[in-house]
């Protein structure tokens, strides 16, 4: 078990540390929305840059792992969706938000963190690309839009449609995504000086996203959302990476076994860190932000015992 707690020990005490850092007064909120910023529009692009412009197209386009993960991510959108609105009787807005927790891992902050440690840069930058994809392209898009769906706005469709996509072709994770995969199928090579700057900027990623994770979690309350909270955790922690796991298992084999350790970590990671944000425009961000408070300080439990499972159990981590 010490083993595991080397991997998972140093995660969550960055996490930690920047909770009693901006509790202690040290930082405080708004210096965590400043270190995001850097972290979506500089470091995290960098490092996505970097796994995908280094190796070749073969090595990164791994149509198994993208094809699980897409649909493993849908049935359990299709599923938490249809539970809510049909069984608890919720409307359509808050039943994707409450898919949103279930299905939406902190790839960038937390993910890549533990698959670095796990798997090894290569496998975990590689994964958190395809992640990114799957994410930024599909899940998350069809969430807001079903989010939406309540609003009857003339001609929201194609607004929605249309700032969705104007939304992609901004988002500095996408372009980097987009970037790395020109580099690599053109074979361009890097230049030292850029490379190296690049590098400086990806290697600030893994300490400083944890950090914003914990000094995030400062000052966010339950306020009474017990059940749906446990709710999205279970969802989260617990329901996804079965999902996931059924579907390498019977109906998408992936060839690659730490492809199939990131997935499933993937899946049982705690939600994005964007979730309140997302939330909040349709007035659910008390019950997103309580559940990302839970899910992220559960997960401390759920992937330290997930990952010894994974080591002892055959075929998995060796």
């Amino acid at each position: 078990m010490l083993d595991i707690l080397a991997i998972t020990g140093p995660i969550f005490l960055c996490i930690a540390l920047g909770y009693l850092t901006t509790r202690g007064g040290l930082f405080d909120r708004g210096d965590m929305r400043v270190f995001g910023k850097f972290l979506i529009n500089l470091a995290l692009p960098a490092l996505l840059f970097n796994a995908l412009s280094q190796r070749s197209v073969g090595e990164i386009f791994n149509g198994p792992y993208l094809a699980a993960y897409a649909l493993g991510g849908l049935i359990m959108l299709a599923g938490t969706v249809l539970w809510y609105r049909k069984v608890a009787h919720e409307g359509m807005a808050r039943s994707a938000i409450m898919a949103m927790g279930m299905t939406c891992p902190n790839s960038g902050y937390v993910g890549y963190p533990v698959m670095l440690l796990t798997l090894g840069a290569p496998v975990a930058g590689v994964a958190l690309a395809l992640n990114m994809v799957v994410e930024n392209l599909l899940i998350i898009p069809i969430l807001l839009a079903l989010a939406d769906m309540e609003r009857h706005e003339a001609g929201h469709w194609r607004q929605l449609v249309l700032q969705t996509l104007q939304g992609l072709a901004r988002n500095p994770l996408i372009i980097a995504i987009v970037a790395g995969f020109l580099v690599s199928a053109l074979g361009i090579p890097m230049p030292s000086p850029v490379s190296r700057t690049v590098t400086l900027f990806a290697q600030a990623s893994s300490a400083l996203s944890l950090f914003v994770i914990g000094g995030s979690l400062v000052g966010l309350k339950l306020q009474g959302l017990r059940t749906a909270v446990a709710q999205i955790g279970v969802g989260k922690l617990v329901l996804h990476p079965l999902c996931l796991l059924a579907v390498m298992t019977w109906l998408v084999p992936i060839g690659d076994p730490q492809l199939k350790v990131a997935l499933l970590l993937t899946g049982a990671l705690p939600t994005m860190g964007i979730y309140a944000i997302l939330a909040q425009r349709h007035g659910h961000e008390g019950l997103a932000s309580a559940a990302l408070l839970v899910g992220t300080l559960a997960s401390f439990f759920t992937l330290s015992g997930l990952l010894w499972l994974l080591r002892h159990s055959a075929g998995w981590l060796g």
